[in-house]
């Protein structure tokens, strides 16, 4: 009787083990590697259909785009922004405080290239062409808190795309992101927290010269994915002896814990994985070259995360030690407010400019 009223009362419990011993299991919250980012925008790629349509209605289909949005974007392009003659851009003017944050650029990286400073050191630099940037959509702080909830604060979000693209080649979900500033749908989507004096209309051109040389930047890019690796690859481990005893583990790692509550693999061990692929943020680069008619932004440093061809995004750098540039274009900057034609290339003042010559003579006659 008394193990049949046991079994009833047992019955009646809930069957989770989580909620009779009151116990949760949850996964470790020390790594903090994720290969597959979360999508943030609607559905991107959707699959052709062109059977449907003739050759002379494919050419009327492209005629119509480039009427109305002008040629798309390409690599090989001066990376120029197209501006539609018949769109009038406004300019809003904020004033600027020490606690105004500017938006950024999305910009391809495209190369390593070596200059020298005018003391004869030579340094390598890394190419960043700013290619077909605009202004997609603008988020207030009280749309953020809405959306995204308190992480973003009193900011705003700007939201920037770069690399027109033939519309034919997205969703229409995708393709309705870009309804209200009247731009071909972009390849790459980058939001950018920014204070509200700092925003800008939607479809407003960005160019490389938003920023100016001798400024510093904080450059976020996705690493070279390596593919699973061993601990001294993915971690720099010395590795076994080659000799004396060792048998098959020379590139092992070794012993990974001790004894006792300790036998187990703690979390954060450093052992074989994925290595690479993960987006990082490197600060604190300087500005060193300017090429306005390419829209290129030289780098120093060949340090820069990503493959040949990868895009990058470039903000200003919140290190305090390098102070914002008061002298910056803000909110961004207008070719149609400037007095006199820019150079083709705008060298910073440590650096030697190829059209200056590398030896002065004196007469000392």
């Amino acid at each position: 009787m008394l193990m049949a009223k046991i079994l009833s009362n047992l019955n009646q419990l809930p069957m989770k083990c989580g909620e009779i011993f009151g116990q949760v299991r949850q996964m470790s919250r020390v790594k903090t590697r994720h290969t597959h980012p979360r999508p943030v925008w609607a559905k991107k790629n959707r699959e052709r259909h062109d059977q449907e349509l003739t050759a002379d209605n494919q050419d009327f289909v492209k005629q119509v785009i480039l009427d109305k949005y002008g040629p798309p974007a390409v690599t090989e392009s001066t990376g120029m922004p197209f501006i539609s003659p018949l769109k009038e851009i406004i300019k809003p003017r904020g004033e600027w405080t020490s606690r105004s944050i500017r938006t950024g650029l999305i910009a391809r990286k495209i190369g390593i290239y070596p200059m020298w400073d005018k003391d004869g050191n030579r340094y390598l630099t890394t190419l960043l062409q700013v290619v077909d940037n605009h202004v997609v959509k603008y988020l207030t702080p009280e749309q953020c808190r809405q959306n995204y909830g308190p992480r973003f604060g009193n900011l705003g979000v700007m939201i920037v795309g770069a690399e027109s693209v033939d519309p034919q080649r997205f969703t229409k979900e995708y393709c309705g992101l870009f309804r209200e500033s009247g731009l071909m749908p972009k390849i790459k989507l980058t939001r950018f927290q920014i204070t509200p004096e700092a925003a800008l209309p939607p479809g407003t051109p960005l160019y490389a010269t938003h920023f100016q040389v001798g400024q510093h930047v904080d450059i976020v890019g996705k690493t070279i994915d390596r593919g699973f690796q061993g601990v001294m690859k993915r971690w720099g481990f010395h590795g076994m002896p080659a000799t004396h005893g060792v048998t098959k583990s020379h590139r092992r790692g070794g012993n990974t814990g001790g004894g006792g509550e300790k036998g187990r693999i703690w979390p954060g061990t450093k052992l074989p994985g994925h290595m690479g692929a993960q987006q990082i943020v490197v600060r604190a680069f300087k500005i060193v070259r300017i090429n306005t008619k390419f829209n290129i932004i030289y780098v120093k440093g060949p340090n820069i995360p990503g493959e040949t061809n990868s895009f990058v995004s470039i903000r200003d750098t919140k290190i305090p030690t390098y102070p914002k540039p008061i002298s910056s274009p803000f909110p961004t900057y207008y070719p149609g407010e400037a007095t006199q034609p820019l150079p083709d290339d705008i060298f910073d003042s440590t650096m030697h400019n190829y059209e200056e010559p590398t030896i002065l003579y004196e007469d000392k006659r």
